[in-house]
């Protein structure tokens, strides 16, 4: 089994992926309007509308209501993401923080309140076990 994406369900496509375009420096490709995606070369960001959800099974999800999961995105330089992002995100959870286990994380939260950590390994077992 491969792992391919994580699926955002949102009320308001076009304002989350214009979030995400701004925040990642990547573009998305349309399906329609209610489904785009965002591509890097380890996995996909998927964003769908509310509208796409009974095509699963009605009422299966529910826009804006993450409590549990963290979308998290490898950057070579986490503190320059931290300043090309301040005036632009709204809620940083933290400041550019050196974690225990060796990753310097940035969290915050997108538009639909869901959290996302910047992170760059600067321990030699952190850059060790995400060598690209």
């Amino acid at each position: 089994m491969d792992f391919v994406s994580i699926r955002i369900i949102t009320g308001d496509v076009a304002r989350l992926v214009d979030f995400y375009e701004r925040a990642t420096g990547v573009r998305a490709s349309w399906s329609n309007e209610d489904f785009a995606e965002l591509r890097t070369t380890s996995a996909t960001l998927a964003i769908a509308s509310t509208r796409t959800v009974p095509l699963f099974a009605p009422g299966s999800a529910r826009p804006a209501d993450n409590r549990s999961v963290i979308l998290e995105f490898l950057v070579d330089d986490v503190d320059s993401v931290h300043q090309n992002l301040t005036g632009f995100v709204e809620d940083f959870v933290n400041e550019p923080t050196t974690m225990p286990w060796g990753n310097r994380s940035l969290l915050f939260r997108d538009p639909d309140g869901n959290l996302v950590n910047v992170f760059t390994p600067v321990t030699p077992a952190a850059i060790e076990k995400f060598a690209r």
